[in-house]
């Protein structure tokens, strides 16, 4: 195995930062989303509304445990290039690996969340189809 140097972890930096910035975007769009629904909610008192909130929750929890994942990644990277720079490389690969998984179990959360995120949008569409044909 080659030596881990400090390049290895500083190269997750910017997509680490591009993916927390992709996070952030999806969560102020569910923020929006479940402010607008709870004024429809307070207006109708509409229980049709459900299936959407149900969703929504579920969607912004995914949401969380991926911003939380990639959070601790991308701490346990600048760890791991402390670890290097102080010369405990072997605790430092391990920590790197770490880093890793939780950075893989955050981009499998996405893929639930946007299978999830896709489904409630073909529940719309369906609705729609559904109003036209009427």
């Amino acid at each position: 195995m080659e030596e881990l140097t400090l390049t290895t972890p500083a190269l997750l930096f910017s997509a680490i930062s591009l993916i927390m910035l992709a996070y952030t975007n999806r969560f102020l769009a569910y923020a929006a989303v479940i402010r607008n629904l709870s004024e429809k909610y307070l207006e109708k008192k509409d229980s049709t509304l459900m299936r959407q909130i149900n969703n929504l929750k579920l969607r912004l929890n995914l949401t969380r445990y991926m911003q939380i994942l990639g959070i601790t990644s991308l701490l346990l990277c600048v760890l791991t290039m402390f670890l290097i720079y102080i010369d405990q490389h072997l605790v430092a690969v391990w920590v790197f690996g770490f880093a890793l998984v939780l950075l893989i179990l955050s981009l499998a959360f996405l893929i639930m969340e946007i299978q999830i995120s896709a489904k409630a949008l073909q529940y719309h569409l369906n609705d729609m189809e559904a109003n036209i044909k009427k």
